[in-house]
This record gives C-alpha cells, structure tokens and sequence, in this order.
C-alpha cells in the first residue's frame, strides 16, 4: 500500500485561506485518481478543510502555533522545517494503522501521477524512488513545462518505504512539537520537513532510491500561497487531454487564450531575456575566474 502524507499552512500564514482550501481540493483530485484502489491519503492541520473530503482522505488536526507572526506570510527556513516537519510526522503516526509499504509526502498545492499506487504495488519492498523529472505547471497561464532535477525544485518527489521514516510505536498522534522532534530527529529536519538533499540522505544510510521510470508529479507555481513564490515564465507546452488526464490537473482557459499564454510575444520575450541573462552570467563567471 501507497501513503500520501501532506500538510497545511497554517492559517495564520496565508495570504487567503479559502484558496489554501481550493488548492488542496484540486489536489485531492489529484491524488484520489490513482487506478489502483490501495492507497490512503493523510491530511495534517490546524483546521478542518471545509469541503467534504474524498473516503480514502483522511484528517489528522493539529493546535501547533503560527511558524511566523501572524499575518506574515514566508517563514524563514528553521521555523518552516519545523512547522512541515511535525505535521508530517503526525501524519506518519496516523498512517501507521493502516501499513503502509512506501509513503509519498506531497505539497498541498501539487499534482502527482494516477499510476503512482499501481507502481508501488508492483514492487512494494523496493528501496524507493525519486522523481528527477517532473513538470512545472502554471494554472494562472495553463501551461506547462519540463523540469529536469525535479527533486532539488519540489518537494512532491519522493516515495520511500515506510520504515525510512522510524516511526516509533511509542509515540503519539497528539505528540507536542517538542516531542515530536525529539522522537524523529534528524529524520524530521532532513526528509520530512525539507526535500533538496534527501537523495544523499538515504544514500549515506544505505538506500539508493531508483529514478521513477516516468514524470510523476506536477510542481504548481503561481498560485499565490507558493512558499517559494516561483512563477513559470516565457514559453511553455498549453494543457493538453492527455496531462490533464494523467494528473488530474484542472482544466483552464479555452484552447486560443492558452496558446496565446504559451507561445504569445510576452512568452516570447521572457524566454530571450532569460536566455540573454544566462549567457551573461556564464560570461561574468568566466571573466571572475582566477587565471
């Protein structure tokens, strides 16, 4: 069996709650449209979703404070790790009544694979996966694009088996922070509360995670609640059938806007400029170099 684990913002820190609901709606499509029924999907946060949640969704609730000031909306990197960290680690406790063989931790605003579950179960004592290419995707534009390295950009790359995450039977679901922290340790602050150096985290204890053998989530920007605040620019495949089939990814503007959003001169544009800034930067390096 497959666990997708995810956490929410707390709503203190977000620019508008009712879209941090929406976005986890879509997603929740998303996730629940695996063809393979042996998955389950754990939720953790401060306050309930207040749409009805699909039967195999399941919420965990959290009175964890604010990670910021309230009305902040961008926790500096400690305080995030530590707000994602925990919350991720009551929805592996909670997940561990239902035995689970590997586990995926997705952001609450990503798209993943309908085929995710059906891999699992065909080898479900593999020493994981990783997802190193992906796709980013702009709702706001309805357009997307390859990522390469998709693990060091989004956090919705990786499934692991459960075991990775030493789960101690001890410890509780309504664990405090503190003591949760204290029962996961540096397994919190590496692979449950932050992404980019997961690889060579399981690597040095042993696990060399095998690459996905296809694109299995979908990075969305532009969203406005992103934490990272990237935006996809300059030009970019319009949402086809068959992406918005394979990740459950809401249909957009008709078919001439987002070709003009694809393709269009303000497309156009941005990818010379981004080009143009790349070949300036590898020009200043190369002059920067000692001789």
């Amino acid at each position: 069996m497959l666990a997708f684990v995810t956490s929410l913002r707390h709503p203190a820190n977000s620019a508008d709650y009712s879209r941090v609901e929406s976005l986890l709606e879509q997603t929740l499509r998303s996730v629940c449209s695996q063809t393979d029924d042996d998955y389950v999907v754990i939720v953790v946060g401060n306050q309930r979703p207040s749409f009805t949640l699909p039967p195999q969704v399941h919420f965990v609730a959290v009175d964890f404070p604010p990670p910021v000031t309230f009305g902040e909306l961008h926790a500096p990197r400690d305080a995030f790790v530590r707000d994602k960290g925990t919350k991720i680690a009551a929805g592996l406790i909670a997940a561990r009544r239902f035995r689970p063989d590997q586990v995926m931790i997705f952001d609450a605003d990503d798209f993943v694979s309908r085929r995710l579950a059906a891999h699992v179960k065909t080898d479900p004592s593999s020493p994981g996966w990783v997802i190193s290419d992906g796709w980013m995707f702009s709702r706001a534009r309805n357009v997307y694009r390859p990522v390469s390295h998709f693990n060091r950009t989004c956090g919705t790359s990786f499934v692991v088996p459960y075991e990775a995450y030493q789960v101690s039977a001890d410890i509780r679901v309504d664990a405090s922070q503190d003591e949760l922290i204290a029962a996961f340790g540096d397994v919190l602050t590496n692979i449950m509360g932050a992404h980019r150096g997961a690889v060579e985290w399981h690597r040095a204890r042993g696990r060399e995670l095998e690459i996905l053998p296809f694109r299995g989530a979908v990075y969305h920007v532009d969203t406005g609640e992103n934490h990272s605040g990237k935006s996809l620019r300059g030009l970019a495949f319009p949402s086809s059938r068959r992406f918005r089939q394979e990740f459950g990814v809401p249909y957009g503007q008709g078919p001439v806007w987002t070709a003009w959003s694809a393709f269009g001169p303000v497309a156009l544009v941005e990818t010379v400029q981004a080009k143009a800034l790349s070949v300036a930067a590898r020009l200043f390096r190369s002059f920067a170099r000692p001789s």
